[in-house]
């Protein structure tokens, strides 16, 4: 029943090959990009079939080998993939939105010169992701999780061309390598702590069986956790490793979507589900996940107050989004941290292809009036929802769901985290603080979003005012569904606080099977009634409403609050708009310093003394030949004199010496 998993990243490894090869013959449109569509949903169909298999089987690990990959000594890697709970949900995650992210790029990079080229990049982000998921051991995650990484430098700077995209491009690549690096601290570390105890591996399920024979709690796994969660900070975005995602917006908007909603940003997250015991052994790591992960949401949050560019209020979200799930990790709720991922890709997805369509309707309407305003700048838009219905109401549909209304996904999912944080074992109420301002937070800057956008006067150019089109069918069925997903997917993981249905929390249930191990090992659980459960459910719905609230104040009721606001503390918004100035101190910290010494190392070390060395060989070379070369007559007598000269030294110098 499960003797196909190597078909779930075969199919859109196909799909960018034959792009990448022959997409430029090929040139049209529909063939390209329904190919690399249709790749996607075969590899879908597939993770269905695996899903409702491993449902309908008593058997809920499976492990699939489609060969030996090394063989040192007892330690045997092969190229082999895990299907479990944990990993039918990601493949499910990211083959379907990734389906309809690739259909919605169909219609959205219509006309773009490397449209060719952008789908096989999108196939082998999939590709590297899906490995990321299905490795059954940290060496085949670890090729999926630098292919993700290599993708995202080539899907950031597709428009190459751009200065501001190439630089997105490489800050994303140096940034990430960081992270890398702490995840190979950890992974050989672990490798030579469980191999001093005799067992070589490094099978996911193997080392879950034998974590018991590290010190709990210890210096060691201390150590390889937190540097595992050094690789975590450097893939999903947390402080101080997430400046490289709000660049990230230098790409076309569904590289956005599949970065931040359903591939790379969650991989870290997905990392320390997958590796769950290790880091239930770890109490120091997990309580520095969880402040690093509420520091990272309301950090994130703030800057997103100030911004008008709306894919980076998305992306500033999406760091924030990224710091409850970590702070659910760190609480010890891995349940809760999924389901935030999983719901985050559903409203996350559809809010980031949402701008995605406003901005392509901006683009076809300035266009139209040879305008160069920014039509990503939220300041040039407002009244679009009565040109482009569909794409208001799943862009606020989506803003509902992750402001946590009731009963949209985000409701379900971000109460759960909120509720871990304060009711855990291993929870704090300095976390559950920070993280329900930081919702307060993402209500407002949300919704604020949003009424810039649809609502209030419209201030597009008059010139452009009649020019702005809803978008067509390849883009809005997506958002569609997507926006369907935002609404009913949390339905799933109701709480059993007000499950009066008793159908239970399914999601709960389904992904007991993978953490049941770390709740042996050390204990971790929420204390508290029902009733305390529901009042805070109460009280994260009225923070909610709280910041909506002050958004429809500022923005709807009083549009001229906002600018008395910046005029009053100007200072504030300054710093909160330049984002803290964090860009600008590690450049002063660390980027310029490296340049100087590269600069150093060039000019210096390299061209005076490499360089000197080197031509100075060469000129001694040069001169000793430029001498012998008189030695060199071509005549025979005179070298026959030469070899009787050199016999006569010789003897005189045995004969006399």
């Amino acid at each position: 029943m499960y003797n196909n998993l190597w078909l779930i990243p075969f199919f859109p490894l196909v799909g960018s090959i034959i792009n990448g090869l022959l997409g430029k013959k090929i040139k049209n449109e529909k063939v390209i990009g329904g190919l690399g569509t249709l790749m996607m949903f075969f590899s879908f169909l597939v993770a269905c079939q695996n899903f409702f298999g491993l449902r309908a089987s008593e058997q809920k690990v499976f492990q699939e080998s489609i060969g030996s990959w090394m063989s040192v000594g007892n330690l045997q890697i092969d190229w082999g993939f895990l299907l479990d709970p944990l990993s039918a949900v990601m493949i499910l995650v990211v083959t379907g939105v990734g389906t309809l992210i690739h259909l919605y790029s169909i219609g959205y990079m219509h006309g773009e010169e490397g449209f060719y080229r952008f789908f096989s990049y999108l196939n082998l982000f999939a590709c590297a992701m899906l490995f990321l998921v299905l490795g059954n051991n940290a060496l085949v995650m670890f090729i999926g999780w630098e292919g993700v990484g290599l993708c995202s430098y080539l899907l950031i700077g597709y428009y190459f061309e751009k200065k501001s995209a190439g630089d997105a491009a490489k800050k994303a690549f140096v940034v990430n390598r960081i992270g890398d690096f702490g995840f190979l601290c950890g992974l050989l570390t672990l490798f030579w702590a469980l191999g001093s105890k005799g067992v070589w591996t490094m099978n996911f399920i193997e080392i879950g069986e034998n974590a018991h024979l590290l010190e709990s709690g210890g210096v060691l796994i201390t150590v390889v956790t937190l540097c595992f969660f050094l690789g975590a900070c450097g893939k999903s975005a947390q402080l101080p490793l997430y400046t490289w995602l709000p660049d990230a917006m230098e790409g076309p908007t569904p590289v956005s979507a599949l970065i931040h909603a359903a591939t790379m940003v969650t991989a870290g997250v997905y990392m320390i589900g997958r590796m769950n015991v290790l880091f239930a052994m770890a109490p120091t790591t997990m309580m520095t996940i969880a402040f690093v992960g509420a520091a990272t949401a309301i950090f994130a949050a703030s800057i997103g107050f100030a911004q008008n560019d709306i894919k980076r209020v998305l992306a500033y979200s999406t760091v924030s989004q990224l710091g409850f799930m970590f702070m659910a990790m760190g609480v010890g709720a891995f349940t809760a941290g999924i389901f935030h991922l999983m719901t985050h890709a559903f409203f996350k997805a559809c809010l980031f292809l949402g701008s995605g369509s406003v901005i392509h309707g901006m683009h076809h309407a300035y266009h139209h009036a040879h305008l160069d305003d920014d039509p990503q700048d939220m300041r040039n838009m407002g009244g679009l929802r009565k040109f482009m219905p569909i794409t208001h109401w799943t862009y606020f549909i989506s803003c509902l769901a992750i402001a946590g209304m009731p009963f949209f996904s985000g409701f379900f999912s971000k109460d759960e985290i909120l509720w871990w944080t304060f009711a855990s074992t291993r929870g704090s109420y300095v976390v559950y603080g920070i993280g329900a301002i930081a919702a307060c937070m993402t209500a407002f800057y949300m919704f604020r979003s949003l009424f810039m956008t649809f609502y209030g006067e419209q201030k597009t150019d008059a010139r452009a005012k009649d020019h702005i089109p809803e978008s067509g069918l390849t883009i809005t069925i997506p958002l569609m569904v997507l926006a369907g997903l935002a609404t009913v997917g949390g339905l799933i993981g109701i709480p059993h606080a007000i499950d009066i249905f008793h159908v239970g929390n399914l999601f709960h249930d389904w992904l007991a099977p993978v953490f049941s191990q770390a709740q042996q090992l050390n204990v971790i659980e929420a204390h508290g009634s029902a009733s305390v459960e529901i009042a805070l459910m109460i009280l994260s719905v009225l923070i909610g409403l709280a910041g909506i609230a002050g958004a429809f104040m500022m923005y709807m009721k009083n549009p001229e609050a906002p600018g008395k606001f910046t005029a009053k503390f100007p200072g504030l918004h300054k710093i909160v708009f330049n984002k803290w100035y964090v860009d600008e101190l590690y450049d002063f910290l660390f980027v310029n310093p490296c340049k100087r010494i590269g600069t150093f190392l060039w000019r210096g070390f390299d061209v005076k003394v490499v360089d000197g060395v080197v031509n100075g060989v060469g000129w001694v070379a040069k001169g000793i030949g430029a001498g012998l070369k008189y030695t060199q007559s071509g005549y025979l007598h005179n070298y026959a004199v030469a070899m009787v000269v050199g016999v006569v030294v010789i003897v005189g110098y045995y004969v006399f010496g």
